[in-house]
């Protein structure tokens, strides 16, 4: 073991990940040991300040829930709305909660092992969505709290399915409460998709890790730093789209909630029909342009601006995601002009509006695709998938991951060729290693069977084939929408029994921490010394 670097990964209050240097028992493996280090180098037990580490961080995340929950309260005393109580309540309950584990967690060790990184990740999105309901449970709305946990759980991890109607006459405080939730649920997702997921090596993160030894190019000297940077293109990204917005013709709290919400890649609206509220190509292609912003890594916005590293275009997954959208809009208008009810701009806006929300994984709808026929029905389903990049707030199995399958095919064809010549992939200035390979190839197994499992589970509720299916990969892949009459485009998951909703909220945090993340919890070598 060795003392942790200065630029070490960090968490709230100064809590570090350990790791180990690469050398010993476990470097064949590539392993992070489980143990604490003080600031001697001395091993500690993991059971004692990592799990006080575990709640002071999670009380934190609630304190800092409580605060925020204060905007909404603030919104709907200026629109003199009853529903300002349900806020405060809310905000009482959390920030005492919160301040309780913060006081009752105290310690001078704050170092988060290897273990202890996977449990705060996964029970911070979890106690996030769990107190994030209370306002919609304590509301006039009148959803229990199961509709309430499912509304929460999707806004967090930026998903967008929803159990609420008649949100063109919502009072002001609920709809910027669920704009708030995505756009801090969005930047959430990019912090632990550039510091934790790397880190964790779920997935072939580890081929995106900006800390290590490797040869992998820092944005800024500290991770802080980089937080920062991505927090201000975030905030900018955020500005430039509300402002467009109103440019557009929006109102300015339409603006300012689909702006968030947009930029997230989350899908909530302030309308029932969506974008389809909003009758203007002008609106529909500014969606577009900040959708693709947001589905892009926010690390490479900043790497461009300061002139160091990969530019977004130089980048693979930026060239592979544009070039994706190309293509499949072109494709989809085609089939729109042939069809013969639309103009060449019209099916051009529908087909780039609608095949970018997919893919980005924001969820909105301009119109109800599944009544462009069985070919669009196909397509939509099969790009629910896909994804943006790493490191943005999009979910989907990832454009990465897509492209690393395809270097693994192209490279066996050529072992197949010439197979005494050795095959060396490379992606962009990376050298892919077979850990990398192993991990995207066991991470889209896992994502197709975790598909799989939800979508029996749900059958096992009587919810036909179409429904089933479809609502576990748009949960999963956290798009929103599924495909039928009722969780399709112009429906809501509002029929559904109460289990249902549950299993899909639990698909939701799965598919937003990149499965394995969570999954490795209920292992039982996971609790084992």
């Amino acid at each position: 073991m060795r003392r942790l670097p200065p630029g070490a990964w960090h968490q709230p209050f100064n809590v570090y990940i350990s790791r180990s240097s690469g050398s010993g028992q476990r470097s064949g493996k590539g392993a992070i040991e489980g143990a604490l280090m003080d600031g001697t180098g001395v091993k500690t037990t993991e059971s004692g300040d990592s799990t006080r580490a575990v709640g002071l961080v999670i009380g934190a995340l609630l304190v800092a829930l409580s605060v925020l929950m204060l905007v909404p309260v603030l919104a709907e005393v200026v629109a003199r709305s009853g529903d300002w109580q349900a806020f405060l309540s809310s905000a009482v309950i959390t920030g005492f909660v919160g301040g309780g584990l913060m006081f009752s967690n105290q310690t001078e060790r704050r170092e988060l092992t290897h273990r202890a990184t996977f449990l705060v990740t996964t029970l911070g999105w979890l106690g996030i969505a769990a107190f994030s309901a209370l306002p919609f449970a304590f509301s006039h709305v009148d959803l229990n709290y199961t509709d309430a946990f499912f509304e929460a759980m999707s806004g967090v991890t930026t998903t967008g399915a929803t159990v609420m109607a008649g949100l063109d006459h919502m009072t002001p405080g609920l709809l910027l409460w669920r704009s708030l939730l995505q756009w801090v649920g969005g930047i959430g997702i990019i912090v632990t998709a550039v510091a934790i997921l790397p880190f964790l090596r779920v997935g072939g993160m580890q081929l995106f890790r900006t800390e290590s030894t490797d040869k992998t190019e820092k944005v800024l000297p500290r991770p802080g730093q980089i937080a920062v940077a991505i927090g201000e293109v975030y905030l900018v990204l955020t500005l430039l789209c509300a402002l467009a917005y109103v440019l557009g013709g929006m109102t300015p709290f339409d603006a300012l909630n689909h702006a968030m919400t947009t930029v997230s890649t989350g899908g909530y609206s302030t309308h029932d029909a969506s974008f389809g509220y909003f009758d203007n190509a002008f609106i529909h292609w500014t969606a577009v342009i900040f959708m693709i912003s947001g589905a892009l890594p926010l690390a490479l916005y900043v790497q461009t601006l300061r002139g160091t590293g990969e530019t977004l275009w130089s980048d693979p997954q930026v060239r592979g995601f544009l070039t994706l959208l190309g293509v499949v809009s072109l494709l989809m208008a085609l089939w729109l002009l042939v069809k013969g009810n639309h103009g060449i701009f019209d099916a051009l806006t529908l087909a780039a509006f609608n095949v970018t929300s997919i893919v980005s994984t924001a969820g909105f709808v301009s119109s109800d695709y599944t009544l462009w026929g069985p070919f669009s029905v196909m397509a939509f389903f099969i790009l629910m998938f896909i994804g943006g990049c790493t490191g943005s707030t999009s979910g989907g199995m990832k454009i990465f991951r897509l492209q690393i399958l395809g270097l693994l095919f192209r490279g066996q064809m050529r072992q197949t060729l010439y197979p005494h010549v050795a095959q060396r992939m490379r992606y962009g200035e990376r050298t892919v290693s077979r850990e990398v390979i192993f991990s995207v190839a066991l991470f889209v197994f896992v994502y197709l069977a975790s598909m799989v499992a939800v979508a029996l589970a749900l059958a096992a509720f009587g919810l036909d084939f179409t429904t089933a299916i479809s609502a576990a990969v748009s949960s999963i892949a956290n798009v929103g929408p599924g495909l039928g009459q009722h969780v399709g485009p112009a429906g809501t998951f509002a029929h559904l029994p109460d289990g249902p909703k549950l299993i899909l909220a639990f698909a939701m945090l799965l598919g937003r921490l990149e499965l394995l993340t969570v999954l490795v919890m209920f292992s039982r070598d996971y609790w084992e010394r």
